[in-house]
């Protein structure tokens, strides 16, 4: 932003996971919000905690990673996202990838971005979570703009702890309005139960400015957040979505999925040497700098 130019007219807040697929599936809309809002938009990461700590270990892991792996696949039906073509186990604790994360956002919102998305991809483009520090070091090795020591330093400091666990009560403090949801579509984003608490559903987006809040829960299309961002702004904005040939989305995005391609460019076919990288659901294009092995962890549940 150019020195006098005006702040942003919306803060928007994501209530989001790592391991969750409709936030995975809704990325492609929420990188073209990004992309179309610019500096008109503060945005905020809330990582909600899908999977806790206290949860009883599975009697049956092998068992519980094929009934997610069938769920993700369910989710899918309606994202077109690529899932794994097979999760060699369910994440057991969404804490790891979360702390990182949040650690991320001290180096930069755009290493943020950039390393929430490999955690994001460990799970459901390769099938193995980055949910301990090994799995997280593997995950983002060579993410541009990285200190990865640095990253894994603050990791396991109790700072990020501390982040996370503000994140994980403000997420257990819905608005009235999504607790008897009964909304449209697949997901339509009532507030889950979950031991003695509420939260939001993911993803949920809050949009809030000089017009209000208003809550955007579950998945929805494109036009249903620019909505929510005049109502929130206060002002009927010309909000035109923001699409970019495929070398320049390549570029500043680093991997696409075959949705994004379709969204951000509005094209199909890859820019000339992406890497393709198969899933069980069609392809993840890579930035030809990006390391592949990066983007497959090694090592198995510890």
């Amino acid at each position: 932003m150019t020195a006098g130019a005006p702040g942003p007219l919306v803060t928007v807040t994501e209530f989001t996971d790592p391991a969750c697929p409709w936030a995975w599936g809704s990325q492609p809309v929420f990188r073209l919000l990004g992309r179309t809002l610019g500096e008109r938009a503060r945005w905020r990461t809330v990582f909600a905690i899908l999977f806790d700590e206290d949860e009883d270990p599975a009697p049956d892991p092998d068992a519980e990673a094929r009934w997610y792996e069938g769920f993700i696949r369910e989710v899918t039906v309606h994202t077109r996202a690529p899932y794994a073509r097979r999760l060699n186990w369910l994440t057991r604790s969404s804490w790891p990838a979360s702390r990182a994360a949040k650690a991320a956002e001290a180096q930069g919102p755009e290493v943020a971005r950039r390393v929430l998305r490999r955690l994001r991809e460990s799970t459901f483009a390769h099938g193995v979570p980055a949910d301990t520090p090994d799995g997280i070091r593997a995950a983002v090795q060579e993410v541009p703009g990285l200190d990865e020591d640095r990253l894994l330093r603050e990791l396991a400091a109790p700072e990020s702890r501390d982040a996370v666990r503000a994140d994980w009560a403000e997420a257990r403090r819905p608005l009235p309005e999504v607790l008897d949801l009964q909304g449209p579509g697949p997901h339509p984003g009532r507030a889950k139960e979950t031991g003695d608490h509420c939260r939001y559903a993911l993803p949920t987006l809050l949009f809030d400015g000089p017009g209000g809040r208003v809550c955007v829960p579950g998945w929805r299309p494109l036009e249903t957040y620019l909505d929510a961002v005049r109502t929130a702004a206060g002002e009927r904005l010309a909000l035109d979505p923001v699409q970019e040939p495929p070398a320049v989305a390549l570029e500043r995005w680093r991997s696409l999925t075959g949705p994004e391609l379709a969204l951000l460019c509005g094209e199909s076919t890859p820019p000339p040497g992406a890497v393709r990288v198969e899933t069980g659901h069609g392809p993840l294009w890579l930035h030809p700098d990006e390391p592949l092995r990066a983007l497959v962890p090694g090592g198995g549940p510890q």
